[in-house]
C-alpha cells in the first residue's frame, strides 16, 4: 500500500470543492470589524451565538468545516498508523502502542465523520456546500512521526477542542439538544486524542530534547495557521473561543495555552492590517466614468 500521500492526492468526489490557506487568506471578506465606530454599532461580541444575524449560515459553515476536518483527521491518523514501521520511536519508527492509539483515533474520527454528516443534514447543509480547506491534512504530511503528533494531535485536535466547545455552547443557547449532545460526545474524544499526542510526544522525545524542541516549534507554526486570521481567540472579536480548561485536561500547560492565545491575537491584528491595506488599495482605484 502506498505511503506518504500528498494533499493533492486526497480521495474526493465531485461534490467537494477544495481550497488552501493561501487562497482563503486572499479573501478580503471577514467577520472581524476593523472600524471601531462600526463595531460599537453592532453586537458587543463577534462570538458565534444564535442571536447573530448570520448565525444560521455561520453555524452551518462551521459544521461543514468540522465534517471535512474530521475526514482529514481520519486520513491523518490512518496515515500515521500505516506510514511508519513499528520500533522504539527513533528515526522514522513509532512504538507499536502508538500505532494502536492512531488506529483507535482513526476509528473515532470515522465515527465523527458520520455524526457530522448527520448533523450537517439536520442543519440543512449539503455536502460540498462550503469549500474544504486542506490545511488540516497538510499538518499530517511530515516525514517525522513526532512532527505529525505535534501537528495533528496537538494542533489540529487542539483546534477541534476549541471548535467543538463553541458548537456545544451554540447548541445549548439555541435550544438544540441534538447538536449540544453530539458536540459534547465528540469533544470528549478530542480531549483524549490531544492527550495521546501530548503523552506520546513527551515519551518518545524524553531523551532527545532537540527533537522535542523541533516538534513544539512546528506545532507553533501550525497553531498560527489554525488561528485563521484571528477567527479563534480569547477576545470577543473572534467567533471561536480558546477552550482553556479542556486544553489543560488534554495536557497543555498554562504557558502553552498563553502562547497560543498570543499567536491568535497576533493573527487577528495581521488580518485586520491586511484588510485595511486591501480597502486602501481599493479606495485608491479611480472611479469608472
Amino acid at each position: 500500500m502506498r505511503q506518504f500521500f500528498p494533499v493533492e492526492d486526497l480521495a474526493r468526489d465531485e461534490r467537494f470543492v477544495q481550497t488552501n490557506m493561501a487562497e482563503r487568506m486572499k479573501d478580503a471578506r471577514t467577520t472581524v470589524d476593523i472600524d471601531a465606530a462600526t463595531a460599537k454599532s453592532r453586537a458587543s461580541s463577534n462570538r458565534l451565538t444564535p442571536d447573530r444575524h448570520d448565525a444560521s449560515d455561520g453555524a452551518r459553515s462551521l459544521m461543514h468545516g468540522i465534517m471535512v476536518g474530521e475526514i482529514q483527521a481520519l486520513e491523518g491518523a490512518g496515515r500515521t498508523a500505516h506510514d511508519f514501521a513499528a520500533g522504539d520511536g527513533s528515526g522514522d519508527t513509532i512504538p507499536f502502542e502508538l500505532k494502536l492509539d492512531m488506529a483507535r483515533q482513526a476509528w473515532d474520527e470515522a465515527r465523527h465523520v458520520e455524526i457530522s454528516v448527520k448533523l450537517s443534514d439536520w442543519m440543512g447543509t449539503e455536502l460540498g456546500q462550503f469549500a474544504e480547506n486542506t490545511v488540516l491534512f497538510e499538518a499530517a504530511c511530515s516525514n517525522d512521526p513526532i512532527l505529525r503528533l505535534a501537528g495533528v494531535n496537538r494542533a489540529l485536535e487542539g483546534l477541534a477542542i476549541d471548535v467543538f466547545t463553541q458548537m456545544k455552547e451554540f447548541g445549548n443557547l439555541a435550544g438544540d439538544p441534538y447538536l449540544e449532545f453530539c458536540e459534547d460526545w465528540m469533544l470528549a474524544d478530542e480531549v483524549t486524542h490531544v492527550k495521546m499526542g501530548s503523552d506520546w510526544l513527551r515519551k518518545v522525545t524524553a531523551n532527545d530534547p532537540d527533537r522535542r524542541k523541533k516538534a513544539l516549534e512546528f506545532q507553533q507554526v501550525v497553531d498560527k495557521l489554525f488561528s485563521f486570521g484571528g477567527a479563534r481567540g480569547e477576545t470577543d472579536e473572534s467567533p471561536i473561543g480558546l477552550a482553556r480548561r479542556f486544553r489543560e485536561l488534554a495536557g497543555f500547560s498554562d504557558d502553552e495555552v498563553d502562547t497560543i492565545s498570543k499567536m491568535d491575537s497576533e493573527a487577528l491584528e495581521e488580518r485586520k492590517e491586511a484588510i485595511r491595506a486591501f480597502h486602501a488599495q481599493a479606495d485608491a482605484q479611480p472611479t469608472p466614468a
